[in-house]
């Protein structure tokens, strides 16, 4: 019951969706694969101001001698300035939840943080629907780390834990 119910949602989100073309964008960061992380934003305008993004990423990323490996969810809104929704400059409040396995010279563990931050952008949307958008802004991330194997935790604070810049080039295209 439980899986027809989300076979319902999935095909009543996907026709809502074609129905209103102009509404999304689909994207990638293609800059984040040089960190081995794979990247990808789904935008929905919500009204003429404002839109809501999910993003996904999965890493395995190595930084000094921690490699993270996992994935992060990034929900954001974006606040367009010009009433414009998906093509225009924009403020977006994010959040961000990570959940990775880190390993450091025989020492293994998991990672999970939550943390947040904001964003300043700017999105252009081509008449042929080709997306570029551009975004930078401070993001802090707390998490908690617990061993699985070794005694030592990895240096987390050198990599994704506590202050930080989230910025990034998207690609991709609006239907």
């Amino acid at each position: 019951m439980r899986k027809l119910l989300l076979c319902a949602v999935t095909a009543l989100t996907f026709f809502s969706a074609k129905a209103q073309q102009e509404s999304n964008t689909l994207k990638i960061n293609p800059i984040s694969a040089l960190l081995k992380t794979g990247s990808v934003f789904y935008e929905r305008k919500i009204n003429d101001g404002m839109s809501a993004q999910l993003g996904v990423a999965y890493t395995g990323i190595k930084i000094s001698d921690t490699k993270f490996t996992g994935l992060a969810i990034t929900p954001e809104v974006r606040f367009y300035f010009k009433q414009n929704a998906l093509s225009g400059l924009y403020a977006a409040p994010f959040l961000r939840y990570q959940d990775y396995k880190l390993s450091d010279e025989g020492d293994e563990g998991k990672y999970t943080s939550f943390g947040g931050g904001a964003l300043i952008g700017r999105q252009w949307v081509y008449s042929s629907g080709f997306t570029l958008d551009l975004f930078f802004g401070p993001a802090y991330n707390s998490g908690k780390y617990k061993a699985t194997a070794g005694t030592n935790e990895p240096d987390i604070k050198g990599g994704i834990e506590g202050m930080g810049i989230r910025t990034g080039i998207a690609l991709g295209f609006g239907f």
